[in-house]
Protein backbone atom coordinates (compact mmCIF):
# COMPACT_ATOMS: atom_id res chain seq x y z
CA UNK A 1 0.00 0.00 0.00
CA UNK A 2 1.27 3.32 -1.05
CA UNK A 3 1.49 5.86 1.32
CA UNK A 4 -1.31 8.05 -0.78
CA UNK A 5 -3.33 5.05 -0.42
CA UNK A 6 -2.94 4.63 3.47
CA UNK A 7 -3.25 8.35 3.82
CA UNK A 8 -6.02 9.55 6.21
CA UNK A 9 -5.95 12.84 4.11
CA UNK A 10 -5.69 11.38 0.79
CA UNK A 11 -9.18 9.36 1.64
CA UNK A 12 -10.92 12.21 2.61
CA UNK A 13 -9.80 14.63 -0.09
CA UNK A 14 -11.30 11.33 -2.48
CA UNK A 15 -14.39 11.24 -0.25
CA UNK A 16 -13.57 7.81 1.17
CA UNK A 17 -13.59 8.91 4.62
CA UNK A 18 -16.19 11.38 6.15
CA UNK A 19 -15.71 14.76 7.18
CA UNK A 20 -16.79 18.10 7.40
CA UNK A 21 -16.09 19.41 3.77
CA UNK A 22 -16.11 23.31 4.08
CA UNK A 23 -14.40 24.34 0.57
CA UNK A 24 -13.01 22.43 -1.69
CA UNK A 25 -12.17 22.91 -5.54
CA UNK A 26 -9.67 20.22 -8.47
CA UNK A 27 -6.48 21.26 -6.26
CA UNK A 28 -7.62 21.66 -2.50
CA UNK A 29 -10.03 20.69 0.15
CA UNK A 30 -10.83 22.31 3.51
CA UNK A 31 -12.68 20.41 6.24
CA UNK A 32 -13.39 20.93 10.00
CA UNK A 33 -10.78 19.45 12.45
CA UNK A 34 -12.04 16.76 14.69
CA UNK A 35 -10.41 18.06 17.67
CA UNK A 36 -10.78 21.42 17.20
CA UNK A 37 -8.39 23.84 19.79
CA UNK A 38 -10.46 27.56 18.44
CA UNK A 39 -14.00 27.75 17.91
CA UNK A 40 -13.41 27.69 14.26
CA UNK A 41 -10.37 25.38 13.13
CA UNK A 42 -10.20 23.59 9.60
CA UNK A 43 -7.48 22.00 7.67
CA UNK A 44 -7.11 23.00 4.09
CA UNK A 45 -4.87 20.03 1.95
CA UNK A 46 -4.09 19.57 -0.90
CA UNK A 47 -5.76 16.34 -3.47
CA UNK A 48 -2.32 15.50 -4.18
CA UNK A 49 -0.06 13.43 -1.17
CA UNK A 50 2.79 16.00 -0.24
CA UNK A 51 4.44 14.62 3.05
CA UNK A 52 4.74 18.11 3.95
CA UNK A 53 5.98 22.16 3.53
CA UNK A 54 9.67 20.48 3.11
CA UNK A 55 8.05 18.38 -0.38
CA UNK A 56 6.00 21.58 -2.01
CA UNK A 57 8.13 20.79 -4.85
CA UNK A 58 6.01 17.44 -5.21
CA UNK A 59 2.74 20.04 -6.33
CA UNK A 60 2.43 21.64 -9.70
CA UNK A 61 4.22 24.94 -9.73
CA UNK A 62 0.30 26.53 -10.13
CA UNK A 63 -1.07 24.79 -7.09
CA UNK A 64 2.01 26.02 -5.11
CA UNK A 65 1.00 29.30 -5.87
CA UNK A 66 -2.69 28.98 -5.24
CA UNK A 67 -2.30 27.13 -1.88
CA UNK A 68 -2.10 30.39 0.11
CA UNK A 69 -4.93 32.18 -1.80
CA UNK A 70 -7.30 28.89 -1.09
CA UNK A 71 -6.64 29.23 2.47
CA UNK A 72 -7.12 32.81 2.61
CA UNK A 73 -10.68 32.33 0.57
CA UNK A 74 -11.75 29.59 3.17
CA UNK A 75 -11.24 32.08 6.01
CA UNK A 76 -13.40 34.55 4.23
CA UNK A 77 -15.63 31.65 3.99
CA UNK A 78 -15.87 31.07 7.19
CA UNK A 79 -16.12 34.98 8.19
CA UNK A 80 -12.64 35.14 10.46
CA UNK A 81 -11.25 37.25 8.31
CA UNK A 82 -12.69 40.26 9.99
CA UNK A 83 -11.53 39.62 13.24
CA UNK A 84 -8.44 37.95 12.01
CA UNK A 85 -7.09 34.88 12.20
CA UNK A 86 -3.78 32.16 12.22
CA UNK A 87 -2.19 30.04 9.68
CA UNK A 88 -0.20 27.32 10.95
CA UNK A 89 1.55 24.35 9.47
CA UNK A 90 3.79 21.68 10.99
CA UNK A 91 6.51 20.08 9.63
CA UNK A 92 8.11 16.73 10.72
CA UNK A 93 7.88 15.04 13.97
CA UNK A 94 9.20 17.51 16.69
CA UNK A 95 6.96 20.12 15.45
CA UNK A 96 3.78 17.90 16.19
CA UNK A 97 2.93 17.05 12.72
CA UNK A 98 0.42 14.01 13.01
CA UNK A 99 -1.06 12.91 9.67
CA UNK A 100 2.04 13.16 6.69
CA UNK A 101 0.23 15.10 4.61
CA UNK A 102 0.87 18.95 4.00
CA UNK A 103 -2.10 20.78 6.15
CA UNK A 104 -2.36 24.00 7.26
CA UNK A 105 -4.42 24.55 10.50
CA UNK A 106 -7.18 27.82 10.27
CA UNK A 107 -7.99 28.71 13.20
CA UNK A 108 -10.03 32.01 14.49
CA UNK A 109 -13.77 32.56 16.05
CA UNK A 110 -12.03 33.99 19.17
CA UNK A 111 -8.64 36.38 20.88
CA UNK A 112 -5.89 33.31 20.70
CA UNK A 113 -3.00 32.98 22.62
CA UNK A 114 0.78 33.86 22.01
CA UNK A 115 2.70 31.09 20.42
CA UNK A 116 5.27 29.26 22.43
Amino acid sequence: MSAAEACVFCRIAAGELPAAIVASDERFVAFADRAPVAPTHVLVVPRRHVASLDAIGELPGEAQAAMLGFVAAVARRLGVDGSGYRVVTNTGPDSGQQVAHLHWHVLGGRRLGGMA
